[in-house]
């Protein structure tokens, strides 16, 4: 190619900033490509070192269009994303680096990651103190106050509760911690409006702000006395290690963290501007591709050896455009078009592949609903799902922690590397290796009911289909109600008004933020259409009983900042409360009237709920048709008191004047909930991340860390530990070692997988770690999990093989045991690996097809490593797993075609030597010899010239720390 890197780059701001512009090829060939590989593409030219990342490396890329699904390439990421989980091996490695080549008398404050790295520690918080348990939760009614004298089920109390003093005393009272002495609302039209800020805490029986300080502080005291080691060593990373930075606890979940406050979109590094990109240690690292960030999930080993330098290997995948067309139906919600994408995505078999967003019903979707999506990716098997930015995108970030200075520069670097999307100029298209085309117009607002969840109703057949489930036979939808009794209607008294029940009346509507709702968008248009419900002067009927129940505080934080929380309220729909309540069938008694009407007409009556449970009599016994539906039409059909109604020809309700209003009259526009959710919550959301972040908290300011450059182990911890890749570490790389005479630490069959290989869940009570942990004076209630004490690789080390489910041959049953050849002894796998490495035998496995298939592990590679298992040698390696071994210097070998150890007459109980050459190749034939006088060649799977400068340095960490040497 006819290129160097100086020719590629340009300026932006008189050139103060500089950028590398693959629009300098001059080659027509990168105006067709998909914008995620015009990422790939400026990733591989920037990084573009002749040792990593080749030329042909850039060549491939750009000529993606003959060798997608072909060629191997590499991409750099900006920056890398760890969960606390998966940051604990890995920061472990870098403190145990930094004791080696100190030994050798080399500054150890020089070892730090070359890539900057984001430690976000959000670990499950166990809630050892509760406030408030919700059973038997009352619920104040359509326009009844929540005063607890209108409660038959709770008395109202004596006397206000002041701050100290316990609420109630009865079933489903608080628990723990005290009202405050706020006044309450009073619910009714009209009445006061609480104003919540921040995230409170509510007694769900009183709706009042509660105190956070008894139960926080006892909370925080058993998470830190439970993870006190883990996090001192956390807060001395943060405070040690250059490019490296943590996120405290309390802050919130990585991905969250990630999409609020760590994406960058561009990044400006020593005068350079080029895109954000990012690998993270999680599937769903994918929902920044909603933003416009290239990015996915990886393994630990895969991210450490980012973090330290490496580029992620990968076959040029396949791009599927994914083509966005229609208008968006009025009354379908972000939750309707998110689900709809992905079951057509779920149905094209797209698994392996790059999706990409284009088409003009892409600039119809917020940046919440694109990575809404993205983060749905994992549900279809994409690698990516890739939004390009564009003015929806750049108008987001307007609300969020970007300057209209970082946003002029973005949008003048993008265009510049065409890497901005206009999506209605279709003259922009890519090429794709695929289309596949979604019609949104398609996408029509569904239920799912009368007693199922599968059975899905569009809201506009809604009326027919509820006269044929009370036609049809009692069955999954049936009533079997007779003609002559479907139009019976039954009056009945309610706080002195009558009224009348009818089939399809609805008597509970509960609008329940939770798993399915959890896009704010959605609970934003039910605000919204409350709002301009109670402005139109619609009414809810006082015997329908309401809630509003938020799965979080945040939740009911933007709902008030949006200012529609009083008009929720005036509906009917209060707080109740944070947890499960009407899904779990947690409702109060219907008021004794509306029972009774039921039960005298044999009625079919309905609550309808934006929950995930909702089978026949589960909300309540005489209430045997239940719909599930979004936030928004829970209020609607809530209004219209009917199931049975068709939204577009029949009013909602009639106004005190007499006029008629229909749903399509209050239904907010997707552009009002847009600019409200853009310019309220989302802005609200980022500034109090950014508060929190800055602040930061007392939980976490006062854990004491060391203040060394070198981490100061204890030697009597069992949860983090200095492992000993490191030990004998020369300055100069070794010679190639032959192994000989070694023995087989397992004979495996097909299909094993990293759950058979690397440690995970609970440690078994009878398990070499459980021997260890019992050693240390632990009991088995203390032994935790693998997952927790991945910093230490004693435990870590002895839970490999650990599965009770790995096959070996050796031992004919399913178990974590093997044979130990020279004894003949059936023992535990880490028990036979130490006596061979005390007799000084090194270890090899024998295995079937697929070896290290499944999900990537941090001790995949690393424990049969400290097993002392030299070579696998192995019918075909998954790939990803193939990588590791030779990341830590464990040599990949593989049968030729249409051999294995069967067809050579291997026992397994043979001593192998295999020879080792002076210099190594990539897949270079070796000859293995058996003490039996076999012999057979076997192909090195190393797949590059990297891969063998990496082997023979021993791995990953030992290449990087000899850098140092």
């Amino acid at each position: 190619m006819a290129w160097t890197l100086l020719n590629l780059i340009e300026g932006l701001k008189d050139g103060q900033i500089k950028f590398f512009n693959p629009q300098k090829l001059d080659d027509p060939r990168y105006d067709k490509l998909p914008l995620s590989i015009r990422v790939l593409l400026e990733a591989a030219i920037r990084n573009c070192d002749g040792f990593y990342t080749k030329e042909e490396d850039v060549e491939n890329i750009l000529d993606w269009q003959q060798q997608q699904n072909k060629a191997e390439v590499v991409f750099t990421p900006a920056r890398v994303l760890l969960q606390d989980f998966t940051g604990i091996p890995a920061m472990v490695d870098l403190a145990a680096m930094r004791d080696a080549v100190a030994k050798h008398g080399v500054d150890p404050s020089l070892v730090n990651p070359k890539c900057p790295t984001d430690l976000v520690v959000d670990h499950s918080l166990q809630i050892d103190y509760s406030k408030c348990a919700i059973q038997n939760t009352p619920n104040p009614g359509g326009g009844v106050g929540s005063n607890h004298s209108q409660n038959p089920s709770r008395p109202a109390p004596s006397r206000p509760l002041s701050r100290g003093s316990q609420c109630g005393g009865q079933q489903g009272s608080c628990s723990k911690a005290a009202c405050s002495d706020l006044p309450a609302s009073s619910g009714r039209p009209g009445g006061s409006v609480q104003q919540i800020e921040n995230t409170p805490l509510l007694c769900p029986f009183h709706l009042q702000p509660v105190s956070e300080t008894e139960t926080a502080l006892k909370n925080q005291e058993m998470e830190l006395s439970r993870n006190k080691e883990r996090l001192q060593f956390f807060k001395w990373c943060s405070n040690t290690f250059k490019n490296v930075n943590v996120v405290p606890p309390d802050v919130g979940a990585v991905h969250q963290v990630n999409l609020e406050h760590l994406s960058r979109v561009v990044q400006v590094t020593d005068g350079f501007i080029y895109p954000d990109s990012v690998v993270g240690t999680d599937s769903h690292t994918t929902m920044v591709n909603g933003l416009g960030i290239l990015g996915w999930g990886v393994g630990g080993i895969e991210s450490e050896a980012v973090m330290l330098g490496q580029p992620v290997p990968l076959a040029l995948p396949q791009v599927v455009g994914c083509k966005l067309v229609g208008s968006i139906n009025p009354l379908t919600t972000s939750i309707d078009i998110v689900l709809g994408i992905t079951k057509h995505l779920r149905q094209a078999a797209i698994a392996g592949r790059f999706v990409e967003f284009f088409g003009p019903g892409v600039s119809q979707l917020s940046a919440p609903d694109r990575t809404t999506i993205a983060n749905m990716c994992p549900e279809y098997n994409a690698t990516v799902s890739f939004f390009p930015i564009d003015q929806v995108t750049l108008k987001h970030f307007k609300k969020t922690n970007f300057s209209q200075e970082k946003l002029d520069l973005m949008e003048s670097y993008l265009k510049a590397v065409k890497i901005f999307r206009s999506y209605e100029d279709p003259s922009e298209d890519p090429q794709y290796s695929e289309v596949i085309e979604i019609n949104l117009s398609s996408m029509v607002p569904q239920v799912s009911g009368p007693k199922r969840p599968q059975d899905r109703v569009a809201v506009s057949s809604m009326k027919e289909d509820f006269q044929s489930c009370l036609d049809e036979k009692v069955g999954f939808k049936g009533f079997h109600i007779s003609k002559e009794k479907q139009d019976i209607r039954i009056p009945f008294l309610h706080c002195g008004e009558e009224y009348q029940l009818v089939h399809g009346s609805v008597v509970i509507a509960s609008v329940i933020s939770c798993t399915n709702n959890c896009n704010p968008s959605a609970m934003l248009t039910a605000g919204l259409l409350a709002k301009k419900a109670v402005e139109a002067g619609l009414v809810v009927r006082p015997y329908i009983q309401t809630s509003l129940a938020p799965g979080v505080g945040m939740v009911t934080h933007y709902l008030n900042t949006s200012g529609v929380l009083p008009y929720f309220s005036q509906l009917g729909f209060e707080v109740i409360g944070y947890g499960c309540a009407t899904c779990v069938g947690n409702t109060s008694p219907l008021p004794e009237p509306v029972v009774d009407a039921i039960k005298q007409g044999d009625l079919v009556a309905c609550g309808v709920l934006s929950g995930n449970r909702h089978f026949e009599g589960r909300l309540c016994a005489c209430v045997r048709a239940n719909y599930l539906a979004s936030p928004p039409l829970v209020v609607a059909y809530a209004l219209a008191g009917t199931v049975a109604i068709n939204f577009e020809q029949e009013p909602l309700g009639v106004t005190s004047e007499g006029k008629e209003v229909y749903l399509r009259d209050i239904w907010p526009s997707r552009e009002e909930v847009r600019e409200t959710e853009e310019d309220t919550i989302i802005s609200s959301i980022f500034k109090d991340l950014r508060q929190r972040i800055e602040k930061g908290n007392m939980f976490w300011s006062n854990i004491e860390c060391p203040d060394s450059v070198v981490f100061p182990w204890d030697h009597k911890s069992t949860y983090i530990r200095s492992p000993s890749f490191f030990s004998k570490l020369s300055k100069e790389v070794p010679a190639p070692q032959s192994i000989e005479n070694a023995h087989v630490l397992l004979f495996l069959g097909n299909n094993v997988t990293t759950d058979h290989i690397s440690p995970a869940g609970s440690i078994a009570r009878v398990s070499a770690a459980a021997k260890y942990l019992l050693s240390k004076r632990l009991t088995p209630r203390e032994f935790n999990s693998y997952g927790a004490r991945r910093g230490n690789d004693a435990v870590m080390t002895r839970g490999t093989f650990a599965s009770i489910k790995l096959q070996n041959r050796f031992i004919g049953k399913a178990g974590p045991k093997t044979l130990h050849i020279p004894s003949g002894q059936t023992v535990d796998v880490f028990e036979a690996a130490e006596r061979y490495q005390k007799e000084g035998i090194p270890l090899i496995i024998l295995a079937g097809k697929d070896y290290g298939s499944g999900n990537s592990r941090d001790w995949v590679a690393k424990g049969p490593y400290l097993l002392g298992v030299r070579a696998v040698i192995a019918e075909s390696f998954e790939k990803l797993h193939k990588n590791q071994l030779v990341g830590m210097g464990i040599m990949p070998l593989q049968f030729l075609p249409e051999q294995n150890a069967d067809s050579l007459g291997l026992s397994g109980k043979e001593k192998f030597t295999l020879a080792m050459p002076d210099s190594l190749s990539p897949r270079q034939q070796l000859t293995v010899k058996t003490s039996d006088a076999k012999s057979f060649a076997v192909t090195a799977m190393f797949d590059s010239e990297i891969d063998v400068i990496i082997f023979r340095h021993g791995g990953h960490l030992r290449y990087v720390a000899r850098t140092f040497l």
